[in-house]
This record gives structure tokens, C-alpha cells and sequence, in this order.
């Protein structure tokens, strides 16, 4: 499965949602709660073997599935290069 579909799967199976694009914003379409982000990041860390910053967490990262997963391919070239 791919890192996208991964992910997407585990968004429709933990907030119950259907139907959204790669772009929709999951804070301001209601999809994803700042509770459930913290969910989300736990996930991510767990799936991928990644360690998520403090300093990361910002919109630009966390706010689509589109950002989500590339910042996730972010963090692991990141990791295979070290």
C-alpha cells in the first residue's frame, strides 16, 4: 500500500470521514481536530519509524493528506541519507 493510501485509510478509519481531497485543510474542514493531529502524529512516528519535532509541527507539514505525505517522503530520505 502506498504512503498515501496508508495514511488516507488510517484518516478514514480514526475520524470517520469519507470524502475529502489530498488538499483539503484537516483543521479547517473539521476533518481532523487538534486533538486527533495528536493522533495523527503518533501514527505517522509509529508507521514510518520517524521522529516528528517540535519545530515541525506547523500547517506547511500536517494540514492535507497532500502535505502530510510529503513531508513524511520528506522525513525519510532525510532518514535513509544519514
Amino acid at each position: 500500500m502506498s504512503t498515501r493510501a496508508r495514511i488516507r485509510a488510517f484518516i478514514v478509519e480514526s475520524f470517520f470521514v469519507d470524502v475529502f481531497s489530498d488538499e483539503d485543510s484537516f483543521l479547517r474542514s473539521g476533518i481532523i481536530d487538534s486533538l486527533g493531529m495528536l493522533e495523527l502524529i503518533a501514527f505517522l512516528e509509529k508507521e514510518y519509524s520517524i521522529k516528528i519535532r517540535d519545530a515541525e509541527l506547523v500547517p506547511e507539514n500536517l494540514d492535507s493528506l497532500a502535505k502530510v505525505c510529503a513531508f513524511v517522503e520528506r522525513k525519510r530520505l532525510v532518514g535513509t541519507a544519514a
